[in-house]
C-alpha cells in the first residue's frame, strides 16, 4: 500500500521505534517508580530521558514540566479543564480539532465559560489583532492550533503568545500537526501549555502524547491515583510531572516515542519538514489537469512557495466525485490510502465551504518516497478520466 494518511497517524513507523519497543518490552518492562529493583530503576531511567528529549525539541526550560499522557485529546482536556475556572472567556478559532471544539462547548453548554470562536481569513490563518479585538476582562485562555488539521497553514503562534503574555491570559497550542515538523519553542513563542501526540510527526506508537506545562500555570490534577514514588500522601502530589501522571504510564510507548523523537532530532525537524513540504509540491507540480481539484489554496502555497508556512498535507476535492467515493477509489483500485470527510473538524470545513461531505486529506509523513507521490499524481490523474464514467466507482 502507498500509505498517504499520516496526518492521522504515521505509518509505518522507523524500523527503530518497532525494534526498541520490543527490546525494552522483553528486557525492561518494570513499573517506573513503584519498586526499587532495576527493571523498574531502567524504566523510570527511560521516562525521565525521554522528558529531557521532548524539553530539548519544544525548548522546555524544565523536563518535570512534560507530562505524558495518551494522546494530544488527552493533553488539550487535561489543559483545558485543569485551568478554566467559572465564568472565564475563552478565545479559540474555527480552525480546531474536535478534541479542542467539544471540550470547550461542553463547558460553554454548561454555563461554566463563554467562548468566542475566531474565523479564519481566505489565506486560512488566524488574524493576532482578531485575539486582541476578541479580548474581554474575563478572558482567561486562548486555544490554537499550531498547524490546522485540515488547510495546513501554519499559524503565528509567536506573535499571537506575545499578545497573550501581555494581557495576562493563559496560551494554549495545539501541536498534534506541527511537532516534528515544525519548529517550536515555548520560550521564545510565550506558549502555556503545549500540547502534542507522540504518533505523527514525532514517529512514536498510538497511545503516547504529552503536555508542555509552562511556569505560569498550574492546571489542577486530571486524574487522581498511584504516582509509585509517593504512596503515603492522601492527596495527588502537587509537584510536576506527577500531580498530572496518575497510574501506570504507558512504558512500551513512551519507549517508541524516545526512539521516534531521537531520529527527529538526529535529522532535525527542518530538515524533516522541508523534505516532506518538497514530495507535496511534486505531487502537485505532476498533475496534469489541476484545474478540475479544489485545493483550497494550498495548490497555490505549494506551487507558488515550495509550501512555505505549510505542513506537508492538501485537502481537496474532485469535480465529479465526493469525498468518500474518491477515497474509496484510490483505495481499492490503486492500493492508496488518504483520509476523507469532516477530520474531527467540523468549523474548519464550514470555513471551506465544504461541509457537511469534506474533504480529501493527503498526508506526507517521514518515510514517504517521491515514488509513493508520483504513484499517488498517476493515481489522480487517471481518476480525472473516470469523472462521469459508467462503474467506475
Amino acid at each position: 500500500m502507498t500509505y498517504l494518511d499520516n496526518a492521522a497517524t504515521s505509518y509505518p513507523k522507523p524500523e527503530a521505534v518497532y525494534r526498541v519497543m520490543d527490546e525494552f518490552a522483553r528486557t525492561s518492562g518494570g513499573n517506573p517508580g513503584r519498586a526499587g529493583h532495576h527493571l523498574a530503576i531502567e524504566a523510570e531511567a527511560m521516562i525521565d530521558d525521554t522528558r529531557r528529549l521532548v524539553a530539548r525539541l519544544v525548548g522546555a526550560a524544565r523536563p518535570e514540566r512534560v507530562v505524558f499522557t495518551l494522546n494530544a485529546t488527552d493533553a488539550l482536556n487535561m489543559a483545558i479543564k485543569g485551568v478554566l475556572r467559572p465564568g472565564d472567556h475563552v478565545i479559540t478559532s474555527v480552525l480546531e480539532h474536535n478534541s479542542v471544539n467539544r471540550p470547550l462547548n461542553r463547558l460553554e453548554r454548561d454555563g461554566v465559560i463563554t467562548l468566542t470562536r475566531l474565523p479564519a481569513g481566505v489565506d486560512h490563518l488566524i488574524d493576532p489583532q482578531s485575539v486582541a479585538a476578541a479580548w474581554r476582562p474575563a478572558t482567561r485562555l486562548v486555544a490554537l492550533t499550531h498547524a490546522s488539521n485540515v488547510t495546513g497553514t501554519i499559524q503565528a503562534v509567536a506573535e499571537i503568545g506575545r499578545l497573550v503574555r501581555e494581557r495576562g491570559g493563559v496560551f494554549l497550542v495545539d501541536a498534534a500537526q506541527s511537532a516534528g515538523v515544525v519548529p517550536i519553542d515555548v520560550e521564545r513563542d510565550a506558549i502555556d501549555l503545549l500540547a502534542f501526540t507522540g504518533h505523527k510527526g514525532l514517529l512514536g506508537p498510538t497511545g503516547t502524547g504529552g503536555l508542555v506545562v509552562g511556569e505560569r500555570v498550574e492546571p489542577g490534577s486530571w486524574r487522581d491515583g498511584g504516582t509509585g514514588g509517593d504512596s503515603a500522601s492522601p492527596l495527588q502530589p502537587e509537584e510536576l510531572p506527577y500531580r498530572l501522571e496518575g497510574g501506570t504510564p504507558n512504558v512500551f510507548g513512551i519507549a517508541g516515542l524516545r526512539q521516534g523523537i531521537r531520529i527527529v532530532l538526529d535529522e532535525s525537524v527542518e530538515t524533516i519538514g522541508r523534505r516532506e513540504r518538497a514530495l507535496v509540491n511534486l505531487l502537485v507540480g505532476r498533475l496534469e489537469a489541476p484545474e478540475r481539484f479544489a485545493f483550497y489554496g494550498a495548490d497555490d502555497a505549494f506551487l507558488r512557495r515550495g509550501g512555505a508556512g505549510h505542513v506537508a498535507l492538501l485537502s481537496f476535492n474532485l469535480t465529479g466525485f465526493k469525498p468518500a467515493e474518491l477515497a474509496s477509489l484510490l483505495d481499492q483500485r490503486f492500493d492508496i490510502a488518504v483520509r476523507p470527510g469532516l477530520d474531527c473538524a467540523p468549523y474548519a470545513h464550514r470555513h471551506l465551504g465544504t461541509y457537511p461531505d469534506g474533504a480529501v486529506r493527503l498526508s506526507v509523513g517521514y518515510l514517504n518516497t517521491a515514488e509513493d507521490v508520483g504513484l499517488a499524481a498517476d493515481a489522480l490523474n487517471e481518476v480525472c478520466g473516470l469523472t462521469g464514467e459508467p462503474g467506475a466507482l
